[in-house]
Formats: C-alpha cells, sequence, structure tokens
C-alpha cells in the first residue's frame, strides 16, 4: 500500500473574493476543485490511500470526495478542532499513519512523476525526501541548501538578509517521509510547521535530509495573481506537459556573453552583471513550459584562480537577480575542466581532456537524463562558435547573439540556424516556431 497526505485545513483569506465559502483546497482550476486534481495524480502513480487532514469546512471536502471509491482510492479523513500546523497536525496521528507516506499542500498545484521521487527516497536511505524547485519568486520564498550529493545541510526562511545571495531551491511543499523518523518529535505535540520547524529540528538532530531537485510544475495558488496564472497555465498546457514522464523542450543557454557580460573570467559574483534584457527573456521560457538550462564551461576552478564554492556563489548571485525579476533558470551544468597545463596553482586532477567542456556534449546529455530533454525540440543559444559547434555536435538547433563574442571568437567553423541581436530577441524566435504553440 502506498498512502498519500494531503494537508487540506486552509482557510484562503486572501482568495476569499474567489472562494466564498469554500475551503482554499477546494477553489476550482480546469472546472474541478484543486483537491480533485491532487487525488488523481496520486491514483495515477499507485497511491491507494489518501490521508485528507482538513480544518475549515471538512463537510464540504467530504461530500464532494466521500470514501473516494469514485477515484478509485480509499479516502479517510483527519479533522483537526484546532490548526497545529501542517507538520503538528500530522505529528498528532503519526501512530494511524503508513511507515513510508508522501505529504501534498493542499494550496499547491502538482503534476509530478511521484514514481521518480519516491524511488529517490526508496534507495537513499533518507529519513525525508524533499521536493526543491526554482520558482519565480524566490525573494519571498523558504529556500534550501544542499551539498552535492544532494543531501540537505541548510535552511533558509524568509526574509533573506540583504545583500545574501542564495541558490533558487524553494521547499516547494511535496514529502516523501518515514514515520519512524518523526516519532521523538511526537512526545511534545506543539503547533509546527514541516519547512521552518520540523524539517530544521530534524537537521540539527542528525536526521538525514534529501533534496529532490526537479523542474516539474509545482505552484502554490495562495494569492489572486498566483491562482491566475496557474489557471491560465492549466488552460494552455503548460502544467499537463510538465511531468518528467513527457520528454521536454529546452532552450541551452550559454552563460558568459549570453546571459552575463564578457569579462576575463567571472570569479566571484561581484562580476556578474546580467545583460539587458535577460530576465525577461527567461520569464518567457518559463511562461511557454521551455526549460532554460544553463552550460557553461568554467576553466577558471582548473586554472586555479577560483574553487567550486566560488562559481556557486556567483550562480547564487545570477539566480538571485533573475528571481527578483520573477525569472529563473531550471539548472545550471558546468565543466571545471581544462585540458592544457602550465598554470601556476593549477589543480591537477581537473586537467583532463573531459567529456564535458564544450563543444563535447556531456552537459547536455547529462541533461537529457536527468530531465527528459527532447533534443528535436531543444535549441542552443550562444556567443561563439564554441557553442554553435556544441550545437552541432548534439544534433540541435542553434541561434548566435550578437552579445559577448557575437561568433568572433574564430575556433569552429559551425554555423547558426539563426541569428539574433540580443537574448530575448532569440528567445521569441524559439518561442514562435516552437511546436507547443501550434
Amino acid at each position: 500500500m502506498k498512502q498519500a497526505i494531503i494537508i487540506a485545513g486552509g482557510m484562503g483569506t486572501r482568495l476569499k473574493a474567489r472562494l466564498g465559502d469554500l475551503p482554499k483546497p477546494m477553489i476550482p482550476i480546469g472546472g474541478k476543485p484543486l483537491l480533485e486534481h491532487q487525488v488523481e495524480l496520486a491514483k495515477r502513480y499507485g497511491f491507494t490511500e489518501v490521508v485528507i487532514f482538513a480544518y475549515y469546512r471538512p463537510d464540504l471536502i467530504e461530500a464532494h470526495f466521500g470514501d473516494g471509491r469514485r477515484w478509485g482510492v480509499k479516502i479517510s479523513y483527519q479533522v483537526e478542532k484546532t490548526p497545529l500546523g501542517t507538520a503538528g497536525a500530522v505529528l498528532g496521528e503519526l501512530e494511524s499513519l503508513a511507515d513510508r507516506f508522501l505529504v501534498f499542500y493542499g494550496d499547491t498545484m502538482v503534476n509530478v512523476d511521484l514514481d521518480r521521487i519516491w524511488e529517490k527516497h526508496a534507495t537513499s536511505g533518507a529519513d525525508a525526501t524533499l521536493l526543491l524547485h526554482p520558482n519565480d519568486h524566490p525573494l519571498d520564498s523558504d529556500l534550501v541548501e544542499m551539498n552535492e550529493a544532494g543531501w540537505i545541510t541548510a535552511f533558509h526562511n524568509r526574509p533573506h538578509p540583504a545583500g545574501k545571495f542564495f541558490q533558487n531551491l524553494v521547499n516547494a511543499g511535496l514529502y516523501v517521509i518515514e514515520k519512524e523518523a518523526l516519532k521523538p518529535w511526537t512526545a511534545d505535540l506543539q503547533s509546527m510547521d514541516f519547512g521552518k520547524d520540523l524539517f530544521p529540528a530534524m537537521l540539527r538532530a542528525g536526521k538525514r535530509l534529501l533534496g529532490y531537485n526537479t523542474p516539474e510544475y509545482i505552484k502554490d495558488i495562495g494569492t489572486p495573481e498566483r491562482y491566475d496564472r496557474v489557471s491560465a497555465e492549466h488552460a494552455s498546457g503548460v502544467i499537463e506537459r510538465s511531468s518528467l514522464r513527457t520528454p521536454q523542450p529546452a532552450v541551452f543557454l550559454d552563460r558568459d556573453g549570453t546571459l552575463n557580460r564578457e569579462v576575463d573570467g567571472v570569479t566571484c559574483p561581484e562580476k556578474l552583471e546580467l545583460l539587458p534584457g535577460v530576465s525577461e527573456a527567461i520569464h518567457q521560457l518559463n511562461h511557454n513550459g521551455i526549460r532554460a538550462l544553463v552550460i557553461s564551461n568554467q576553466p577558471i576552478i582548473a586554472k586555479g584562480f577560483c574553487h567550486e564554492s566560488d562559481v556557486q556563489a556567483v550562480h547564487n548571485r545570477l539566480e538571485t537577480l533573475l528571481g527578483a525579476e520573477h525569472a529563473f533558470v531550471d539548472r545550471i551544468y558546468y565543466c571545471p575542466h581544462h585540458p592544457e597545463k602550465g598554470f601556476e596553482g593549477e589543480r591537477a586532477e581537473l586537467k583532463i581532456d573531459c567529456d564535458c567542456r564544450k563543444p563535447r556534449i556531456g552537459m547536455i546529455r547529462r541533461a537529457v537524463s536527468e530531465l527528459n530533454i527532447d533534443l528535436s525540440q531543444s535549441w542552443l543559444i550562444g556567443d561563439t562558435t564554441t557553442d554553435l559547434q556544441t550545437a552541432r555536435n548534439a544534433g540541435i538547433k542553434s541561434i548566435l547573439v550578437r552579445t559577448g563574442y557575437a561568433g568572433k571568437d574564430g575556433k569552429y567553423a559551425a554555423r547558426p540556424d539563426h541569428v539574433s541581436e540580443t537574448l530575448n530577441e532569440a528567445v521569441q524566435f524559439v518561442i514562435r516556431n516552437s511546436p507547443l504553440r501550434r
């Protein structure tokens, strides 16, 4: 038996004009309640038991879903008399739950390949696995920090300190949890939230929390603006296409000279400056359901000019600047290698002839594997002939932008499929020619 829990106690105060007397999870999207979309998703991935934690107007929820037979699942209800927060509600009923269970928040629209996160958790030995993703408002979101192996190392709850740059990894409100791991927190039951209280406490106690980073669709509908956007993206098919079960279109983006001004090595965050219009271009990719994936050669690491942590700090600034303009990249891949020796302070272990340094296509292959990218629907946009040769090697279409080197680096003879003055212009061309628009 696979069990899913849906925390559906929200009143929806900010959505009162749209909801009337309905509880927030019952707000309609595409002609049926948001909560029904979640029940159907659980059923699609083999979850046969659903437990709905309700507080406000549970009678309306139960009247709609009954025992779940109509959806092919068994639905039961836990009704809170006093709100205990997302985690407190679960802790209060922990003994009645399965040994391993999935948690949804009832105010999020979700289309995620649940098999992937469930299997990742099961093979990792984690006490809990948190779905993380980039979003278009990280500055007012709770952010999570994890190491290269995917283990969570810190939580950064809002408000964030001014001038501090974090990776755009948001706790999206979908978890796989081991029941046994939560038992220490049942002795002194109190109001607790998963993100703000319980998970940080588990981390301090030495529990193993895994971050599952995915670009799939999971967005809250907590404000009229967000609700309207989710409704529009449902109507346009963006949500339906977002699951990694479906091959994904992507735009592979060079970094230096394409997203940010070309300088002689971006070795610290202060050196990164976005080019005009970049945030709007990436926002348009986000809005149209096209993955925005950065692929960048960073030989400055192998040469000893900076460390991986410095490059991560640069990318944190990149993601923060984009997020301030409501844009995000779905993933950043970079190659730290360099084949030529002779630099003072170079790192011998990184001075190799690798398969990820452009124009080789190791970074693209990795994206295809991790994110189910459909190369036949994908493009590469960059400012150098190295980028154009990378696209040719991968068998995808290319666009040269006349920023940065503007194709004048002279390293390869590859020619672009299209030329644009700016990234914004290039992205508009991609969107106009995307089969998703036809």
